[in-house]
């Protein structure tokens, strides 16, 4: 067998043998193949595709490529949300530990974030002293000690990925929707979870620009799962403008602490951790009545059992505490810069890669997995799409340590924010709930 037959094969649109897939993931990880053959193969699967059965063949190739968590008879207990990347997505970190506060036990391995996404992983570190590189042995005793571990992914899980996806951002395929589909699968069914929950997202600030493609690639993971028996639920969810006010690591920390202490009531980022951790919360037979779980969630946020478990997170990982009570233990930016609305009105949108593409600019993000970023820097938007806006009201606020980076974010958020006269319709955040 030949690496370059199986481009070729590729190349012409055919589909590929489990034999030729495992050969293929085989030769990527034992570095007997040069990085040009892996490109141009992921080039031609952008061009051509692959069928729903190479897919899952890809999918369990890439788990196979090194460990995966076993927890042993807690396995079936465990669950885990990922997102597809978006722009201010922090219900991850609302997400988890009020769900833990619920009792149910989370393994969650997430990653750093590229190109104009945010990610999991970047914004928990801003938290100072907090860690993610965590063991495979450390995350299952974190886990059963205290209900909930957050690591990074690591070279023994699902090290192809790690290849593939590198490659991916660099050859620009990775918006396609096969390796995608295998990317956060396999990833998953690695990290040893028995629930599964994927927020797939779309919009300007995702990387399906529509509502149809989001529902293509999240009935494509479902399939997947299912064939290899494993039960995931994906939703399809609205990226078009950014996730709650906080865009950049720290700040969207704090705003997440904001929910978890129970002063953020409304908007985006409060429906849809609610939606998630309901969905968690049937999906796992805790309860069988929305309403019901609903209220429950409620109370554990304004009886401050989930921001004691947030806490107790961070204690576990090496973070400071003291940031849930005190945000200027947090990275400070030294300019804060208020621009204020020229005009009267509504908010009618607010581009969310405009916004996302400003922050980068200011350091808050990265082109390469290696580059360097600033916790500190970020914007907030005063002004959220529906509300009223008066000329000369705040519209947002920039965090930078640089004025020229200032200026350069500005022209984006400028643009990225629309006001008209009459007040546009409410943004629906689900689109789609797809099940097995």
């Amino acid at each position: 067998m030949r690496i370059v037959d199986i481009i070729d094969k590729k190349k012409q649109g055919k589909e590929l043998s489990k034999d030729e897939i495992n050969y293929f993931i085989s030769s990527l990880t034992d570095n007997s193949m040069p990085d040009y053959q892996a490109s141009a193969w992921l080039m031609a699967v952008w061009f051509r595709g692959m069928s729903e059965i190479e897919t899952a063949n890809l999918t369990d190739a890439i788990i196979n490529s090194g460990d995966c968590i076993d927890f042993g008879e807690f396995s079936k207990q465990i669950f885990d949300k990922h997102s597809t990347g978006g722009v201010g997505d922090k219900v991850t970190i609302t997400l988890i530990p009020l769900l833990a506060a619920a009792g149910i036990p989370i393994a969650k391995l997430s990653g750093k974030g590229l190109g104009h996404t945010g990610g999991t992983i970047d914004k928990l570190e801003s938290i100072p002293n907090f860690s993610c590189r965590l063991s495979v042995e450390e995350m299952i005793n974190q886990v059963k000690k205290i209900g909930v571990a957050i690591g990074q992914q690591t070279n023994n899980l699902t090290p192809a990925d790690g290849i593939l996806y590198s490659l991916r951002d660099v050859t620009a395929t990775i918006d396609s929707m096969p390796l995608i589909a295998s990317s956060v699968v396999s990833k998953k069914i690695a990290a040893g979870a028995g629930h599964i929950i994927l927020d797939v997202k779309y919009g300007s600030g995702a990387f399906m620009k529509t509502p149809q493609d989001a529902v293509e690639l999240a009935k494509l993971m479902v399939r997947v799962g299912k064939h290899l028996n494993k039960s995931i639920i994906a939703v399809v969810t609205s990226m078009e403008e950014p996730l709650g006010r906080a865009v950049g690591n720290a700040l969207e920390i704090i705003e997440s602490i904001e929910f978890l202490k129970g002063n953020i009531i409304k908007g985006d980022i409060a429906e849809l951790t609610y939606d998630f951790a309901t969905i968690a919360l049937m999906q796992t037979g805790k309860f069988i009545d929305e309403e019901t779980a609903r209220a429950y969630l409620k109370e554990l946020i304004y009886t401050g059992k989930a921001i004691d478990k947030f806490k107790e997170l961070i204690i576990a990982q090496g973070g400071d505490p003291e940031v849930i009570n005190n945000y200027s233990k947090f990275p400070q930016s030294q300019f804060k810069i208020e621009v204020k609305a020229k005009s009267s009105g509504y908010i009618k949108r607010i581009d969310a890669y405009k916004t996302a593409y400003g922050c980068k600019l200011l350091g808050a993000g990265r082109d390469k997995k290696n580059d360097p970023i600033d916790y500190s820097v970020g914007v907030f938007l005063n002004k959220k799409t529906g509300e009223p806006v008066a000329n000369g009201d705040v519209l947002y606020t920039i965090y930078s340590n640089a004025p020229a980076k200032t200026e350069e974010c500005k022209k984006y958020l400028d643009e990225a924010f629309e006001i008209c006269t009459e007040k546009p319709a409410a943004i629906k955040q689900i689109y789609e709930i797809i099940k097995p």
